[in-house]
């Protein structure tokens, strides 16, 4: 594998963990400040339902990220 390919595969890496963290920490405070702030449920649901798209979109680059690495070890 070269340098170029595998400095590419860490920043994906890297992208994939700061979705994630990311993503829960806005999802644990909004869920928090909801109902201090007197929003409706239909705004969780919204707020849940965009943290399940953020993971979602994380967990295909982080298969795309395991299928890249997979065949430059194969290659």
């Amino acid at each position: 594998m070269s340098e170029q390919s595998d400095k590419a595969l860490s920043r994906k890496g890297q992208t994939v963990a700061l979705v994630i963290a990311g993503t829960m920490l806005i999802w644990l405070a909004a869920n928090w400040a909801g109902p201090a702030l007197g929003l409706p449920g239909r705004y969780a649901l919204l707020i849940d339902f965009a943290a399940l798209a953020a993971l979602f979109w994380a967990l295909v680059l982080a298969y795309q990220l395991w299928q890249a690495r997979r065949s430059a070890d194969d290659g």
